[in-house]
């Protein structure tokens, strides 16, 4: 019995911290300088940046709208910052394809 509430409350805080990793955001604009794509963006009124290099079969231009970021565990992903993954608004990221892959720069 004690095995099976531990597990519990494990798989509770588990859920509870992946929830914290998905957060809305809005693109505003997009733009691409020397083979970098700079994505301005916002989540909960506070400005941030994406990045990522062009060459990169995950890399995507955005265009402005409504997305839904995934911060990745430290230590995953193509690019040495935090790293993010972004999926349509309208799409469940449990069960779709990402976008795209990006370096997250709070402001």
């Amino acid at each position: 019995m004690k095995k099976s509430i531990v597990l519990l409350v494990l798989l509770a805080a588990a859920l509870v911290l992946w929830a914290q990793e998905k957060s809305a955001i809005t693109v505003k604009s997009s733009t691409v300088t020397t083979g970098v794509v700079i994505i301005s963006a916002e989540t909960a009124g506070k400005p941030l940046e994406l990045q990522c290099n062009q060459s990169m079969a995950d890399c995507t231009v955005l265009k402005p709208g409504d997305y839904w970021m995934v911060r990745l565990p430290k230590n995953y992903g193509m690019y040495d910052c935090a790293n993010v993954d972004l999926f349509p608004k309208s799409a469940d990221p449990e069960s779709s394809q990402k976008i795209g892959e990006y370096c997250l720069i709070q402001k």
